[in-house]
C-alpha cells in the first residue's frame, strides 16, 4: 500500500503521467511529454507538492511551462514557485493573479460544522498564492497534442486537454470523483459541489459537453483516472449532470 503522505506518480496514458499528492493522494498534477523532450505540467496541485512535482518531472524532463486547469488554492499550489510561464484561460487569468476564486466561494452554506469549519484553513495552507499569467489560451489551442476545451462552471475559465487518438480527456474540476465534504474518494463522477462553483448551472453544461466527447478514460483533479466504453462513461458523465 502507497504510503499516503508521500507523492505518487504514475503513467496514465502516452506521454503522460499523474503525481498525486496532499490529502491521501487526492491532488493531482499532470505532466505532459513534448515533442522536443521538455514537460508541460497541467494543473498546479496545492504547494506543499512543489518538491515532488519537480523530483517527478526530472525523470521525463525539464518542466517548459504550467498550464492551469483553473486557479483554485488547490490547483494552482506550485504555479508561483516553479519558475516557469504560467498560462491559463483568458476568463481565468484574473482569479489565478488574484484571489484564487474566493470571491464566489460560498462556504458558510457547507451544511456541515467539520468542513464548514476547516475549509478556510485548508484554502489557506493548499495556496501557492497569486502568479503572475504570461499567455492566456482559448478553445482550440493545441498543448502538447492535446486540445484545449473550455469548460466554465466550476471557475469561469476552467479548460481540459482532449486527445481524440485515445480519447483522453484530462479535464481539471469540470468532474469530481471526490466527495469533497467528506473528504473521500468515490467511484462515480459528479458535478462540483455548487459551494465551490462561480456557476453552478454552466458547470452541469460543461459536464454535458465533456460527456459528448466520449471519453474512454477521464483524469480529474481529484483521485484516480476513470477508464471505460466510450459510451459507457458518456451514460456515467449524463447521469452526474442529470443529478446536478
Amino acid at each position: 500500500m502507497a504510503n499516503p503522505l508521500k507523492p505518487i506518480t504514475e503513467q496514465v496514458a502516452e506521454g503522460v503521467w499523474r503525481h498525486a499528492g496532499d490529502l491521501k493522494h487526492g491532488m493531482n498534477i499532470y505532466l505532459l511529454a513534448e515533442e522536443d523532450g521538455s514537460v508541460t505540467v497541467f494543473d498546479g496541485g496545492t504547494a506543499s507538492m512543489t518538491k515532488g512535482v519537480r523530483s517527478a518531472a526530472e525523470e521525463i524532463g525539464p518542466i517548459k511551462r504550467i498550464v492551469l486547469g483553473h486557479g483554485h488554492a488547490d490547483h494552482r499550489g506550485v504555479a508561483a514557485d516553479l519558475g516557469v510561464p504560467v498560462l491559463c484561460h483568458v476568463d481565468e487569468r484574473a482569479d489565478v493573479e488574484g484571489d484564487g476564486g474566493l470571491h464566489y466561494f460560498q462556504l458558510d452554506r457547507i451544511p456541515y460544522r467539520f468542513p464548514r469549519a476547516i475549509y478556510p484553513k485548508l484554502l489557506s495552507h493548499w495556496d501557492g498564492g497569486p502568479a503572475k499569467v504570461a499567455d492566456t489560451l482559448q478553445e482550440g489551442d493545441e498543448i502538447a497534442g492535446f486540445e484545449v476545451r473550455h469548460f466554465p462552471g466550476h471557475a469561469p475559465g476552467l479548460i481540459g486537454l482532449w486527445r481524440e487518438s485515445d480519447r483522453l480527456a484530462i479535464c481539471s474540476d469540470t468532474t469530481y470523483f471526490v466527495d469533497s465534504l467528506k473528504f473521500k474518494p468515490v467511484d462515480w463522477p459528479n458535478v462540483p459541489n455548487r459551494v465551490f462553483n462561480q456557476d453552478h448551472e454552466a458547470a452541469i453544461e460543461s459536464l454535458r459537453r465533456l460527456a459528448a466527447l466520449e471519453p474512454r478514460t477521464v483524469a480529474a483533479g481529484h483521485s484516480e483516472p476513470m477508464s471505460g466504453e466510450p459510451e459507457y462513461m458518456r451514460m456515467l458523465l449524463e447521469q452526474a449532470a442529470n443529478r446536478g
